[in-house]
């Protein structure tokens, strides 16, 4: 078969045909435990019946008809986020780099209505926003600049989960109007930061008239053990990203605003063609009722703690693992060398994980996986990790 498709991605030797809960099956009927979930998405596992019911139902009905007339569906997943999350406004968008451009969007019409020509939003090193230009260069990421220069002007980078960075950014540049960061760094290699870090950006925000954007696209829709990831703490940001788990696979974003954020918007000053559309927001509504009629969030944070705890205490007198860190389902296993083979190694015994920043086996099954294959996960993994550090 001719290879007509663009380079863009180090495939690994498998395609998935079918999919049931946190299993997926291979062109050849072999069996995967999946602990990636599409990198975050698929929190509801692979064809949860009622997203399934959603999508059929609504695609027998309108799949698209346009953002200049109203949407039904559109308007209730907006107040259903609105409520859980405790925001005023949603724009939806069809990725989270999409969300992001609107965040930045957003954070450069409050510094011209403050009066500033050329608005800075400070980021962090080693995070990840997206593969625009505007999401590329917040991107806290060398690799995947390079090349694509003239990158975007108005961003400042700080260190992450470092307050005093914060602190001297603000009286080193005068013209901040936002700033931009991800309640824990996914794709950086499952960075948390200290307790204080999040209500200490809340502050210095207020402090400065700034504007407190968080990146929750990876954290989301219960993956920490909360709805979001901020509700850890006793904080409201005024401009908030979703996007990955929100339609469990079908893709839409949305960037959620507070406060006189919520109203920087106007007609004609952004908008997406498919942003929103009936069939999107289905998928989201469905995501929404499992979700909050499960508390799934709740079984993260146990089946997350116990599967911390199981690792550590399998990996405890192993040397060569660094750390174990996490928060909800979202787990990063730190090693001190580079180990992105073990992702091919775990393909072969059909496990699939990810590895991140090199060294970092990270973790982010579905918030529906049993005590049984959170046993399994656990045992052929850490099997995998023993091995590989051993030289075996």
């Amino acid at each position: 078969m001719k290879d007509v498709l663009m380079n863009t991605y180090n495939r690994l030797p498998v395609t998935f045909t079918r999919g049931e809960g946190v299993w997926l099956f291979d062109d050849q009927e072999r069996k995967y435990l999946d602990a990636v979930a599409g990198i975050a998405v698929c929190g509801l596992g692979h064809a949860h019946p009622a997203v399934t019911r959603a999508l059929c139902d609504q695609a027998g009905k309108l799949v698209h008809t346009s953002n200049l007339y109203g949407i039904e569906n559109q308007q209730r997943l907006g107040e259903r986020l609105a409520e859980m999350s405790g925001m005023d406004r949603v724009f939806f968008s069809n990725s989270g780099a999409e969300a992001n451009e609107a965040a930045i969007k957003l954070a450069r019409l409050w510094g011209h209505r403050k009066g500033i020509d050329t608005p800075v939003i400070v980021v962090m090193e080693n995070s990840f926003h997206g593969r625009t230009i505007a999401t590329l260069t917040a991107t806290g990421n060398r690799k995947v600049q390079a090349g694509f220069e003239p990158l975007v002007h108005g961003f400042a980078r700080v260190p992450y989960g470092d307050l005093e960075a914060l602190h001297t950014a603000a009286g080193n540049l005068k013209d901040i109007a936002a700033v931009l960061v991800e309640p824990i760094q996914g794709e950086g290699g499952v960075n948390i930061p200290p307790d204080d870090y999040l209500p200490g950006i809340r502050e210095l925000c207020d402090r400065h008239d700034w504007l407190m954007m968080l990146d929750e696209i990876q954290t989301g829709m219960g993956r920490t053990g909360r709805p979001f990831a901020f509700q850890h703490h006793d904080i409201l940001p005024d401009v908030m990203t979703l996007a990955k788990a929100l339609g469990n696979g079908v893709p839409v974003g949305a960037c959620l605003a507070s406060g006189e954020a919520a109203n920087l918007f106007g007609p004609g000053s952004h908008g997406s063609t498919f942003g929103g559309n009936p069939l999107a927001c289905a998928a989201g509504l469905a995501v929404m009722d499992t979700l909050e009629g499960e508390r799934l969030w709740q079984r993260a944070a146990e089946l997350g703690a116990g599967l911390a705890s199981a690792l550590g205490e399998e990996l405890a007198a192993t040397d060569g693992v660094v750390e174990i860190r996490g928060r909800g389902l979202m787990l990063g296993i730190e090693l001190d060398r580079p180990c992105g083979e073990l992702v091919g190694r775990a393909l072969e015994e059909g496990l699939l994980i990810n590895v991140t920043a090199d060294s970092v086996v990270r973790l982010l099954p579905p918030l529906t996986m049993s005590d049984a294959e959170a046993e399994q996960l656990t045992r052929q993994l850490t099997n995998l990790i023993k091995d590989f550090l051993s030289g075996k």
